[in-house]
């Protein structure tokens, strides 16, 4: 927790939720995840479902008052993506309602409230609320833009002091915004607490928003996808060809517009639109007014994936377009002209951009320049009203609707006095602030010094305030140089006697120049340094081993290449793992295959909670070849407590299991589950402090007094073990579960974590184990039909199953 928050303010160890919806269940869910018990309530259902009638239960009976909160709780174990980080979590969520359990609020530090959108409502509740809480308990409302000051009329002043708006954005485990709106009358201290509580401990990307109609990402987003919609109706565009050109081409999510939109549920964002419909004036009230076509949508019940119907449709294998014209539906369309696909071809996100809004005359660069043009003066109109910064508005954007720029960024990226030029030629209102700062010869809204970024304020520019565990890779660089590089990864230093070691590498695929990297890397450190940090800022720490340039050496037949390639990956790791100084490897997204393994290897993992860990390599018909087999095996062998009777074979056959099954864990919880961590290895709610993290791990371990594991033998399972695992496998493969490809690796796979035919208990050492799985890799590399597996997944991006 910050320190300069005043010893005043509550400290949450508790927290209930009020209103067990989709978001109330949701903030539940992540509490729990970062080990909050929490109490869930809600209202006291009126009458008997048709099962509690026939389990002759009456409206007094526990489970019938607590039916929509426990309701919840169920869903919160079958919701796809999860919204808990292990079903374990559960655990620490109680439920009750709102007659029987309200006066437990009492208990709490923190109350959200999450029920319905209606002022009147939240009113009500809030003044029970202050009947029963303790003073100092610090009040929420998770409402997406119904007015904090409103709610807050009539309440006593502890509670006024305490209280603020905290919303978050659906999903909440997924999502990274939380926006804190606080009143007048808020204490400054309860929101320094929450501002660092909602980072350090919730995981969250935070901005201080003003109590205005919908906040600031909800605002601009309906604005921008209003405007879209608009220049879409009177360019006589199609939904298909809209979202063809408002998605990753631009910078933004996958589900562009309108799929966004079907995720959302049209009701939702209606619901967000008339909000601040209701609350502005002129010229800014026309442009939330929603358009006909979308009104009828609404009367039809075509709401979006919720109803099975919305902008799109799902007709077979076919997804359909709506016309909103007809109002029927018709195959989807795209938008294909010569800006888009010059700006395919274009490096970088800045010339995709500019490509395509300076395309005068071509359709997708017209209809591209009308939503983003009005968009970006309308966001400038907003500076001050709804945010105090500039930064903030774009950190709200990024983090509650995954634009890779902020609106300020990205008008950076397309040239301010570029576009102000083309604005004004075409008689656009220039907000005043803009024009004068480009008369002060100001021509960008960021820049960078010294490895520090400043945006522009009326009168200057101003350092963006982070939280001091923020760490920016690029801006490291650009401050203190690289200690040394090539072309998959460079050597930086972290400060504080910490090097780090970065994969730049495509997909971050680990090749020979990253092998040759981590073995200077650990003779630099070794010389110099306290300890390695390994992490980048890439999409995924690492989703493998270069399989295009293996399979090319394959299909060449170069083994000896192959062969000595394997080699050195599994003796760079096997030096890492006996390093005299501390390596903390810091995983993050994806982290398959050899990247599971470089983590295997370190003296500690700090993965980030959202970690996807896994050894695939059955999935290209491979095994693990660096190591991989042998150290997870260790690891749970290390894990179990000392004096215990161990089962080898056991041991063996989890492991085999997690591995022939390709099991990639659904974050870093479920990573400790499958036991690719252990309890000395740390989790990271908050992946943008990952490395400040992983560094104070190199650190506590160098002070100790760090000492490297003793290199020993491995008892193995041996023979049993061997046939255990074979008969497993080969029940599969005559019940037509596998192939005989995937036996024949399975075969492989068992002699490796067997230990080979050797008797149970055995011990071997750890070059032997290394050498049978370079031997099995090697063998199976071969095989055309790996080969073919290989092929597939390199054209196709999924799984051969031949």
């Amino acid at each position: 927790m910050g320190s300069g928050i005043a010893a005043h303010v509550k400290r949450i160890r508790r927290a209930a939720v009020l209103g067990s919806g989709v978001m109330g269940s949701g903030i539940a869910a992540h509490l729990a995840n970062v080990g909050i018990p929490t109490l869930l309530l809600d209202i006291v259902p009126r009458e008997l479902t048709k099962e509690e009638e026939a389990k002759g239960w009456t409206l007094e009976h526990k489970q019938v008052r607590n039916r929509l909160a426990n309701q919840a709780l169920e869903r919160l174990l079958k919701q796809k993506p999860a919204p808990l980080m292990s079903k374990d979590n559960i655990a620490l969520i109680e439920t009750g309602n709102f007659e029987d359990d309200f006066h437990r609020l009492a208990e709490v530090d923190w109350i959200i409230e999450a029920v319905v959108e209606k002022l009147e409502v939240k009113k009500e509740v809030f003044a029970r609320v202050d009947e029963v809480r303790t003073p100092g308990t610090i009040v929420s409302s998770n409402t997406s833009g119904i007015s904090i000051a409103a709610m807050a009329e009539g309440r006593s002043d502890d509670f006024k002091k305490h209280f603020l708006g905290t919303h978050f954005f659906n999903p909440p485990r997924y999502l990274k915004l939380l926006e804190i709106i606080p009143t007048e009358h808020t204490d400054p201290d309860v929101v320094a607490y929450m501002k660092s509580f909602g980072e350090d401990v919730l995981g969250k990307g935070v901005v201080m928003a003003k109590d205005t109609p919908n906040f600031i990402a909800n605002r601009i987003g309906t604005y921008g996808l209003l405007v879209t919609v608009r220049e879409m109706m009177q360019g006589g565009y199609s939904v298909g060809e809209v979202d063809s050109v408002t998605g990753p081409l631009i910078g933004r999510p996958k589900s562009a517009t309108f799929r966004t939109l079907d995720v959302v549920g049209l009701d939702t964002f209606v619901h967000v639109a008339n909000n601040v419909y209701e609350n502005v004036e002129g010229e800014e009230k026309e442009a939330f007014r929603v358009p006909e076509f979308m009104k009828t949508m609404l009367e039809n019940g075509w709401l979006g994936s919720k109803s099975g119907q919305g902008f799109f449709v799902k007709q077979g294998k076919d997804i359909l377009e709506l016309n909103y014209v007809t109002m029927q539906y018709e195959p989807r369309k795209k938008l294909v002209t010569p800006a888009v696909e010059m700006a395919k071809q274009a490096k970088g996100a800045a010339a995709k951009l500019q490509t395509l809004v300076y395309a005068d005359g071509d359709r997708a660069g017209t209809l591209l320049w009308n939503i983003i043009a009005p968009t970006l003066l309308y966001t400038a109109r907003l500076v001050g009203e709804i945010a105090d910064d500039i930064a903030a508005i774009d950190q709200a954007m990024k983090w509650g609707f995954g634009w890779e720029q902020g609106p300020f960024e990205l008008w950076d990226a397309i040239g301010l006095e570029k576009s102000v030029r083309k604005m004004q030629s075409e008689g656009r209102d220039i907000p005043s602030w803009i024009t004068d700062m480009l008369a002060d010869g100001a021509t960008s809204f960021y820049k960078t010094e010294n490895g520090r970024l400043f945006y522009y304020a009326p009168g200057g520019y101003k350092t963006v305030e982070e939280n001091e565990k923020v760490i920016h890779i690029r801006r490291l660089k650009e401050a203190r140089g690289v200690i040394k590089k090539n072309a998959g990864a460079s050597l930086i230093d972290l400060g504080d006697d910490v090097a780090l070691l970065e994969f730049h590498s495509p997909n971050n695929a680990i090749g020979a120049d990253i092998v040759q990297m981590i073995n200077e890397a650990l003779e630099e450190v070794n010389r110099n340094y306290k300890g390695l940090v390994i992490g980048n800022q890439g999409k995924n720490f690492c989703v493998g081993a270069n399989l295009a340039m293996m399979l090319m050496e394959a299909q060449d037949e170069n083994f000896f290449e192959l062969e000595l390639a394997v080699r050195q990956f599994q003796q760079a790791l096997l030096k890492m793992k006996y390093n005299p100084k501390p390596v903390v490897v810091a995983p993050f997204a994806m982290t398959l295959g050899g990247g599971a393994e470089v983590s295997l290897a370190a003296s500690r993992i700090q993965a980030a909670a959202e970690t996807y860990i896994g050894l695939v390599e059955v999935g290209v018909g491979l095994i693990p070849g660096g190591g991989g087999n042998k150290e997870l095996y260790i690891k749970r062998l290390n894990s179990l407590p000392r004096g215990v009777d161990v089962d080898y074979v056991k041991i063996a056959a989890s492991v085999f299991e997690t591995i022939a099954m390709a099991k990639v864990s659904t974050s870093a919880a479920e990573a400790r589950e499958l036991g690719f961590l252990n309890h000395r290895d740390g989790i990271t709610m908050n992946g943008d402090h990952l490395l400040y993290e992983a560094k104070q791990a190199v650190l506590s371990m160098y002070e100790e007094g760090y000492r490297p594991p003793v290199r020993k033998k491995v008892p193995v399972a041996g023979e049993s073990g061997y046939a255990a695992m074979l008969l497993g496998a080969q029940s599969m493969f005559h019940s037509g579960y596998i192939s005989e490809h995937d036996l024949k690796i399975a075969k492989k796979l068992a002699y490796v974590l067997a230990g080979g035919k050797v008797p149970y208990g055995t011990e071997v050492d750890e070059q032997y184990l290394l050498d049978l799985e370079r031997e099995a890799f090697l063998s199976l590399i071969g095989e055309p039909k790996t080969q073919a597996r290989m092929q597939h997944m390199l054209v196709k991006g999924k799984p051969l199953r031949n």
